[in-house]
């Protein structure tokens, strides 16, 4: 099968079920992973040379067995679009970030601010309503290329194993990728190759949002205000994201107790119930496009 054929199922899964309610391969995953920092890490006492063993333990082995798995013959092409399927989180971001708006709407913020805790980690409880807004739409614009974007990314480069490589190393970047005293050196491998592994997704992400928004805006964005965002990654994503959709995002938010005076991203309207709903569908519509022009690179080079 035709990786754009492959692609279009892994999709159309996803759309079709959704991430496993229960024995859902990442859970598991993230069981062992903890097992695995726990001996390497205890206490916060690894070394950025543990954070590396743990790191190849973790993710090498599983990304070989997704390509053997993936050589089978008669149920290989099977094997390469549940790989697909477990690494996307399509369905299950708008799941999440569709609730947020529809309690906005209702003029209910307690249940936007609990929404919007299933989201984002910064400390909700306070935010007012066009906190509430921008989170969410940061977290829709920012998760849509983390586990939807990048995935199918690697997906097409590598296949089984590209997309299990990146899911798996995304999800450590996730565990152990916080600059504290905890992880400041063994998640630094873990930080490292998932800003790596997302370089070149982020920035077709980035493109894609500004082509299917408000283009001069978002190019404008992506230009002067991606530099003096802390991630490499997130900061072209995000600001060409908010430009792309003519909202304000960014601004200080408080992450663990600690205040972060983050840079603003975008410019135009605050962010309201409004801005969710339209970073979600730009999500949407830029994974079609790039369905679109894998099947017609697939049709003119075949």
């Amino acid at each position: 099968m035709s990786v754009a054929l492959l692609s279009v199922a892994g999709v159309a899964l996803d759309a079709l079920l959704g991430e496993p309610k229960r024995n859902h391969p990442l859970v598991a995953f993230g069981r062992f992973a903890e097992r695995i920092e726990q001996r390497l890490n205890a206490a916060g006492r690894g070394w950025r040379s543990h954070g590396v063993t743990a790191w190849f333990i973790a993710v090498i082995p599983l990304t070989l067995i997704a390509t053997l798995l993936s050589w089978l013959p008669f149920i290989g092409w099977l094997v390469e679009v549940l790989a697909l399927y477990c690494a996307l989180g399509l369905r299950s971001l708008g799941e999440h970030v569709e609730p947020v708006a529809e309690a906005l709407r209702s003029d209910n913020l307690d249940e936007a601010r609990r929404r919007v805790g299933y989201l984002v980690s910064r400390q909700t409880a306070e935010l007012d309503s066009t906190e509430v807004a921008r989170a969410a739409t940061e977290s829709v614009l920012e998760n849509g290329s983390d586990a939807v974007f990048a995935a199918i990314f690697w997906f097409v480069v590598l296949g089984a194993p590209g997309v299990v490589l990146y899911r798996l190393s995304n999800t450590l970047d996730a565990m152990w990728g916080y600059r504290n005293e905890r992880f400041e050196r063994f998640g630094w491998a873990a930080a490292k190759i998932d800003d790596l592994l997302n370089y070149i997704p982020a920035r077709l992400v980035a493109l894609t949002y500004a082509l299917l928004g408000n283009t001069r805006l978002a190019l404008r964005c992506w230009r002067t205000q991606a530099p003096k965002w802390d991630s490499p990654n997130a900061g072209p994503v995000m600001a060409a994201g908010a430009g792309a959709l003519g909202v304000e995002l960014g601004g200080p938010a408080i992450y663990h107790g600690e205040l972060h005076d983050r840079a603003t991203l975008g410019d135009g309207v605050p962010a309201d119930a409004d801005s969710i709903d339209r970073g979600w569908q730009l999500v949407q519509r830029g994974v079609w496009l790039w369905l679109l022009i894998l099947c017609l690179g697939t049709e003119f080079y075949a």
